[in-house]
């Protein structure tokens, strides 16, 4: 599993993956935790100033997941954090378990460092089965904030 992990691409939504990326779809009950990628790619068309970024991860061109960036923005508080802040991620659910997430958040990392980012920031809606536990085991800490949508701000900082 982790050798497939390690031949996960983060590749660019088109004409030719767009369905079946937008088939990506969470296990029950994680739907209250993260957008589904149609609604995340209509959050992302309706709010340019967050310079949203996003990708499929792929694993042999099939796309096992998605992930959107606000990518170097000029943060304005409440509504974007950043200037590198992990807006969604989504892992299928028949994907989830084999390391996908965690090497998303290990390329996104190393795109970041590469453009000078310092941090990273996300937030997540807390509870019971949410992905607390996924980012703290990556190294993301709580900033001690909450936004105005209840979800808790971290920070992973990306500097030794």
């Amino acid at each position: 599993m982790l050798n497939a992990a390690h031949q996960l691409t983060l590749e660019q939504v088109t004409d030719a993956n767009r369905d079946a990326v937008l088939a990506l779809q969470l296990a029950p009950g994680q739907q209250r935790f993260v957008s589904t990628v149609a609604d995340s790619l209509d959050e992302a068309a309706a709010n340019p100033q967050g310079n949203p970024w996003f990708r499929a991860a792929c694993v042999a061109g099939v796309p096992v997941g998605f992930v959107m960036l606000s990518w170097d923005v000029q943060p304005q508080p409440p509504d974007i954090n950043g200037p590198w802040f992990l807006w969604k991620l989504l892992v299928d659910h028949r994907h989830q378990g084999k390391g996908y997430g965690r090497e998303v958040i290990r390329q996104v990392v190393e795109l970041v460092r590469a453009n000078g980012g310092t941090e990273l920031l996300t937030s997540h809606v807390p509870g019971d089965d949410g992905p607390a536990g996924f980012y703290a085991r990556l190294g993301f800490v709580p900033t001690g904030e909450v936004d105005p949508d209840g979800e808790v701000l971290l920070r992973l900082r990306l500097v030794p």
